[in-house]
Parts: C-alpha cells; sequence; structure tokens
C-alpha cells in the first residue's frame, strides 16, 4: 500500500519561497509508470494541478505556475519536494502530494500553507 506524507511550513511570508517534501512508503518513486504530483486547494475554490515528477525523473508542470515552481526528487529518501517562490497571500491553500495510478489515486492527507506577513 503507498503512501504519501507532506511536510513543510504552514506559514510563509509573502516574497518567500515554499518548500514542501512528500515522503512515499510502501512503494519506490522509481516505480514505472508512477506520476508524483502536486495538488493544490484554496480556500472555497477547487483544486489545481501544480506539476508533477515522473518516475524516470521527467517534470511536468502547470502552463499557469512553471515560471514559480520547480519539483525535484531525492530517490534515497524515497521523497519528492516543490518549491514555489514569490510567494502571494492567493497561494494560500492546503497542498496534497498524490500519485495517480489506474483505478485508483494515492493521496496525502493535505498540508494547510498560510502566505501572511
Amino acid at each position: 500500500q503507498v503512501q504519501l506524507q507532506e511536510s513543510g511550513p504552514g506559514l510563509v511570508k509573502p516574497s518567500q519561497t515554499l518548500s514542501l517534501t512528500c515522503t512515499v512508503s510502501g512503494g519506490s518513486i522509481t516505480t514505472s509508470h508512477f506520476y508524483w504530483s502536486w495538488i493544490r486547494q484554496p480556500p472555497g475554490k477547487g483544486r489545481e494541478w501544480m506539476g508533477a515528477i515522473a518516475y524516470d525523473g521527467d517534470t511536468y508542470y502547470s502552463e499557469s505556475l512553471k515560471s514559480r515552481i520547480s519539483i525535484s526528487r531525492d530517490t534515497s529518501k524515497n521523497q519528492f519536494s516543490l518549491q514555489m517562490n514569490g510567494l502571494k497571500p492567493e497561494d494560500t491553500a492546503v497542498y496534497y502530494c498524490n500519485a495517480p495510478r489506474p483505478g485508483r489515486t494515492y493521496w496525502g492527507q493535505g498540508t494547510q500553507v498560510t502566505v501572511s506577513s
């Protein structure tokens, strides 16, 4: 059973850089055809796909966010990470990592990130 757990700061100041990590257990992030994604959901809004890193290390980014985000991985720790710069109050959201698979999607529990001075 694949499990994901997000970690990172709960409060970040505007203009700073956010760093979040997703730790994966129960499976390797290099397993073929897994795509490890970051999703966020601002208060009162729908979920937004931000980007993903594939089992082979290839990365994919949302067009609207690609100038601000970077996704990387540490295979030795079985983790993947999100960095987003130039934070604004509207980046306040619950941030999730997930791994969609045929028939189901594995989700982390989500971590609240608030951008405020």
